[in-house]
């Protein structure tokens, strides 16, 4: 069963499990009698651990790879597309692109395109709603800069938590070689990711689009 949970929720489970446990067995030893209370917090149980089992899955995907494509970095929906100043690394306009990830969203985050990080930061932040315009540059968050090596492109990415969302978990660093589609980090709850693309990219995507990591098509950039 575990092979289906991501590796950031399993410990959560285990302890959450025995948690559980603990609750039904002091429900019955202090109210042996109350037959419905026991049925009442065994269903409750169970339902939360179905919920966080829901929230931590990591299901097996088929991923879209082509080197002139920029695939979604996590599942969700499109809630902004505009052109931006951006002031952490390029300092010039991009076009961003930001997915939001509700609660029922698988929360892996995967790489857009494949090249090598040229940048990265971690920031920590506020915890503003996730759809708040202030998120991207007060929230706490991480930026990566991955550059197409064939192309010359470069992406940059911004893992951003929000109000529920309070811990950002990231696998890769400076200097580092990555895949299209591969796992870069992880969100805990609802959260949100930003990609700031070159101006001339030709977007697939517009605002209220559903979107999956490592298989949408967000946009291509022209050769």
């Amino acid at each position: 069963m575990f092979r289906f949970i991501h590796k950031e929720g399993r410990t959560i489970l285990v302890m959450f499990l025995i948690t559980l446990v603990l609750l039904n067995v002091a429900v019955h030893g202090f109210f042996p009698a109350d037959k419905v209370l026991h049925i009442i917090t065994l269903l409750v149980s169970l339902g939360a651990l179905a919920f966080a089992m829901y929230f931590f899955r990591n299901p097996k995907r088929m991923l879209y790879l082509d080197e002139g494509a920029i695939v979604a970095p996590a599942d969700g929906k499109i809630v902004v597309v505009e052109q931006t100043m951006e002031n952490e690394y390029f300092n010039d306009m991009r076009l961003q692109v930001s997915i939001f990830m509700s609660v029922k969203n698988v929360h892996v985050n995967r790489t857009p395109i494949a090249g090598q990080v040229k940048y990265f930061k971690y920031h920590p932040g506020k915890y503003l709603l996730a759809w708040h315009p202030k998120s991207s540059t007060e929230n706490e968050r991480t930026t990566f800069v991955i550059e197409d090596e064939d192309d010359q492109v470069e992406i940059l990415m911004r893992q951003i938590a929000g109000t529920v969302a309070r811990r950002i978990k990231f696998y890769v660093e400076e200097g580092a070689e990555v895949q299209q589609g591969a796992e870069f980090g992880f969100i805990k709850f609802g959260s949100r990711v930003d990609l700031f693309l070159p101006l001339n990219a030709e977007l697939e995507v517009n605002v209220g689009d559903k979107v999956k990591g490592g298989q949408t098509v967000i946009a291509r950039i022209p050769r």
